[in-house]
């Protein structure tokens, strides 16, 4: 006995496009599972603001969207860093981990430099208590911006940090990053 549609190539289609959904689904669930579980005494390093018991908040005009923009990152978290890169086979650079979340999740079509990222239109927000999920962030130092990442909530945001690395979250105060911090950006209001 045979199961129904056994030889029909569509059903067959159909059906290993919901088992990669399912997949992904429950990757992103384990990912913001693992991500608000309570750290183990001997990993955990105090943030050394308050960002990080801040609830994560996002634009009130825009929740859904920055909703899309947080899932898109943190799927992308463990992807290889490529120098130019703007595809996940083919890895990503800062810049164009960004310009490909933007234009997946928001259909925002952004520049492939974090210089003409960060001179875009958009809110700029000077400190990091006042960042939103979906914010743009921005790094550098002696004035020019040379990082980019997505700012998720909680005081952590996804980048491509280097050559060598993968695509990662990291804590937004960390000792490089807190001094690097040039600004953030928002263009999901």
């Amino acid at each position: 006995m045979g199961l129904a549609g056994a030889g029909d190539p569509d059903k067959h289609r159909s059906f290993a496009r919901a088992l990669r959904l399912g997949a992904l689904v429950g990757t992103l669930l384990l990912l913001a599972a693992c991500a608000s579980s309570p750290r183990r005494e001997a990993t955990y390093k105090p943030s050394r603001s308050a960002l990080a018991d801040e609830p994560a908040r996002a634009p009130e005009n825009a929740i859904g969207t920055a909703n899309d923009v947080l899932f898109r990152a943190m799927a992308l978290v463990g992807t290889p860093y490529r120098w130019g890169g703007n595809t996940p086979t083919g890895g990503f650079d800062c810049s164009g981990l960004v310009e490909y979340i933007y234009r997946n999740a928001a259909n925002i079509m952004l520049p492939h430099s974090s210089r003409d990222m960060a001179s875009m239109d958009g809110v700029k927000v000077k400190h990091m208590d006042d960042l939103e999920s979906g914010d743009l962030v921005f790094f550098g130092s002696g004035g020019g911006i040379n990082h980019v990442g997505v700012y998720v909530g909680k005081g952590r945001f996804v980048h491509a940090p280097n050559s060598g690395g993968t695509v990662r979250l990291d804590d937004i105060d960390g000792p490089y990053w807190r001094d690097h911090f040039a600004y953030g950006k928002r263009l999901l209001d």
